[in-house]
């Protein structure tokens, strides 16, 4: 039996059971019997409390993960919103920031980023923050040590064209084909791959990481949206409505 379920069903025959029957431990093996035969009686006549109590069980469960993300978002707002090498895009100057933490391997994080791009266009006044988290594997590890070593030889602008093209890239990610990538994109191939392996995108990487168990992410894509953790995909139509919340608190 699940987990949830399984309190569920202990809450729901604590409500069944009498006030006086309550301290099990203090039953004889009669009035155990007699409590356990009752507790079944009644589920079994009104099955529906059990649905109820998952229920509300489910909603304490996310209120609690809501109120301990805000408390995670407040604790790491530094690292988060300002770590100093982290790319920000859209309007630098924007009141509502948007947080992504993601990887070029993730299907999500492909499907994702056509709706954060359109968001950020659309509404103009969003500051944008990308945290490379690569977890997929070495090839996702490859690909963000590219994406940073192209912003270190070629600046902000080639790293968003960089994000771009490998977000659509379909294949198998190594030294061949990130060579022919930064050529598509008019780069110095050969500065960017011998600049993968610096000790600065090393670090970046890792103490994103860090960021990252700090904040108990262990996925892709995950959003933070000023004060709120976002984990998952995330629909344009409700982030869309998530950013007008924002705006309205």
């Amino acid at each position: 039996m699940p987990r949830p379920l399984i309190a569920a069903v202990l809450t729901a025959a604590t409500l069944a059971a009498p006030a006086q029957a309550l301290d099990l431990e203090a039953m004889t093996d009669a009035e155990r019997a007699a409590f356990r035969a009752e507790v079944r009686a009644y589920l079994m006549e009104n099955p529906e409390i059990i649905m109820e109590a998952v229920q509300v069980l489910e909603e304490r469960q996310a209120q609690a993960q809501v109120q301990q993300d805000l408390d995670l978002v407040q604790v790491n707002a530094a690292d988060i919103f300002d770590d100093g090498f982290s790319w920000v895009g859209g309007n630098p100057e924007g009141d509502i920031t948007l947080v992504e933490f993601l990887d070029y391997r993730c299907g999500y994080c492909k499907r994702a980023h056509e709706d954060v791009t359109r968001l950020i266009e659309e509404d103009g006044n969003i500051r944008y923050i990308v945290k490379e988290f690569p977890i997929l594997g070495p090839e996702s590890v490859l690909a963000s040590r590219f994406a940073l070593s192209v912003r270190a030889v070629a600046g902000d602008e080639a790293y968003h064209d960089t994000l771009d093209a490998l977000m659509t890239f379909q294949g198998n990610i190594g030294q061949a084909s990130l060579r022919r990538l930064a050529e598509g994109l008019g780069l110095d191939a050969d500065a960017v791959l011998a600049g993968m392996d610096s000790d600065a995108i090393s670090e970046a990487i890792a103490e994103t990481r860090a960021l990252a168990q700090r904040l108990q992410i262990t996925g892709t894509p995950t959003f933070v949206l000023e004060d709120q953790m976002l984990r998952g995909y995330v629909p344009f139509e409700q982030m869309e409505i998530m950013v007008a919340d924002a705006r309205d608190d």
